[in-house]
């Protein structure tokens, strides 16, 4: 074995990780309820695992793109509206979306009906952008389009003013 290998082996041994029904992390964002499955500490933070109710007629965040990470949606449930520039996707259920770094996204549930989400973030960098915002509203702050946007840029993300 190189010297080289010896060194990239890892240190301790990987830890199993097993969220269960009702367990994990939840964070509410006015009508969409996350749960953390994994939030990127027994994954070295290369990967990111949420699940995320949104409420009927939920309007989702500005349109974005992120810098440094790619983030996938899988719908569980319901239907999720996905715009991607300017273009629309009816995302239903047993959709995947992957959404590469730099592509402007957005995302609703439109529909009478709750949808779900499994989301990924890879690496885990943003799941701390959404404890941020449960933090600006457990102040009593309001959840304001710029409060949003400074959250954002503390995880190499930006609005998509643009849409391009």
């Amino acid at each position: 074995m190189t010297e080289e290998a010896r060194t990239s082996e890892p240190k301790t041994a990987p830890v199993l990780s097993v969220v269960g029904p009702g367990e994990g992390e939840t964070i509410v964002l006015g009508t969409t309820r996350m749960r953390v499955l994994e939030d990127g500490s027994h994954t070295g933070h290369r990967l990111a695992i949420a699940e995320s109710v949104l409420a009927p007629h939920t309007q989702g965040p500005p349109q974005h793109r992120h810098g440094l990470h790619d983030e996938g949606f899988y719908v569980l449930s319901g239907t999720v509206r996905f715009t991607v520039g300017d273009e629309d996707h009816e995302a239903t259920t047993g959709t995947l979306v992957m959404v590469p770094p730099g592509t402007p996204h957005t995302f609703a549930n439109l529909t009478d009906q709750p949808a779900v989400l499994l989301s990924t973030f890879t690496p885990d960098l943003y799941v701390q952008y959404f404890r941020d915002l449960q933090e600006v509203l457990a102040d009593g702050r309001p959840l304001t389009p710029q409060a949003n946007i400074d959250a954002m840029g503390h995880y190499a993300t930006e609005p998509a003013t643009d849409r391009a």
